[in-house]
């Protein structure tokens, strides 16, 4: 990659980075102050940021949060709300202060032994919200709590939360995998045994891109990972290859090319395919991918930092048809995916 490009994405990714941080918003969006999975994955991928470029800022600014935000951890148990603990295992190591890691193991363990389980033994998604959803399995899980169970796993030597985080992972993708093309649905009804609008939801496949390899990363030297995972990835990626547009990007509904172009999944689907090529998961041709979806996210990116394209919260949706009016906003999770993708091609490491 050229200088002047590498110089480019550093440019975009702080810009990106700023927007996050000093937006005083207090829209649903772009509150960072609040203790969801929307703030969650911002500093996810603000910690994702610092470990790919050293910037101590960033990690000033993470151990800030925490201390601002504490009081709010675990108020309310849910799927959702335990995304903001995936930065603790990592805030530990990198700080020694047992704080962090003593949350990441009561919060790991609530999962494991207390948060709902469909009939399957997949954790069934849980909301802040009032609505609920029962028997019902959600991509966004692996991302918004497995991750922590392996990040947690590492950092205690725990084998038997390992299991657990290799199991769920064993269990959305046997679930949510399309046989036909090889990408995932949104969700699974265990009780119908059907797909619900059996949407081919783009974000949807960009949180399992993302978690998956360094989930498996995490854990590998912990449990045997069985080949046919890392089987069902790569197919998922091969059949995410075909639906990406001559923009580098994909439908917010991936095979719906009438419907938007969705930001915020294609950033998640190309960073996810740098983390596979990092930890070996998938091979160098994959890299002309992720250069299309670059660019065109860097597209989408205005010159205060703002991610544009981004869909708002979407649950399962009634009707594929559905998807196309979910309203595009600024969110933290969009920046964040942004932001991680940057990372991993601004060639800081």
């Amino acid at each position: 990659m050229a200088v002047v490009m590498k110089e480019h994405i550093r440019n975009a990714a702080d810009r990106v980075y700023r927007y996050m941080t000093e937006s005083r918003s207090t829209d649903w969006g772009m509150n960072i102050h609040e203790w969801d999975w929307v703030p969650g994955v911002g500093t996810i991928a603000l910690l994702h940021y610092y470990d790919r470029t050293g910037n101590k800022d960033v990690l000033d600014y993470l151990i800030r949060w925490v201390e601002r935000n504490q009081e709010k951890a675990g108020r309310t148990k849910v799927i959702n709300s335990m995304a903001p603990f995936a930065i603790f295992p990592r805030l530990y190591e990198l700080t020694k202060e047992t704080y962090y890691l003593d949350q990441a193991k009561q919060i790991s363990q609530w999962i494991v032994q207390e948060a709902p389980r469909t009939r399957e033994g997949a954790f069934e998604h849980t909301v802040t919200e009032k609505d609920s959803f029962p028997e019902q399995v959600w991509a966004d899980t692996i991302f918004m709590a497995v991750l922590l169970l392996a990040r947690t796993a590492k950092a205690t030597n725990d084998a038997s939360l390992a299991t657990q985080a290799l199991e769920q992972v064993s269990l959305h993708l046997r679930l949510l995998q399309d046989e036909a093309t090889g990408v995932l649905f949104h969700g699974w009804n265990c009780v119908k045994e059907d797909h619900l609008s059996a949407a081919r939801w783009t974000r949807a496949n960009a949180w399992v891109c993302v978690a998956v390899p360094e989930i498996l990363q995490e854990i590998a030297g912990l449990v045997a990972i069985p080949e046919q995972i890392r089987e069902s990835y790569k197919r998922m990626m091969d059949g995410l290859i075909t639906y990406q547009n001559e923009h580098g990007l994909w439908h917010t509904v991936m095979d719906r090319s009438d419907f938007y172009q969705e930001t915020s999944g294609s950033a998640g689907i190309a960073c996810g395919m740098m983390l596979a090529i990092r930890t070996g998961m998938l091979n160098e041709s994959y890299r002309v991918h992720v250069s299309k979806a670059l660019d065109g996210v860097l597209s989408k990116i205005n010159a205060t930092g703002e991610v544009n394209s981004v869909s708002g919260g979407t649950p399962i949706m009634p009707t594929i048809e559905a998807y196309q009016s979910i309203e595009q906003i600024p969110t933290l999770y969009g920046q964040g995916l942004v932001l991680m993708l940057l990372a991993e091609c601004s060639g800081l490491a």
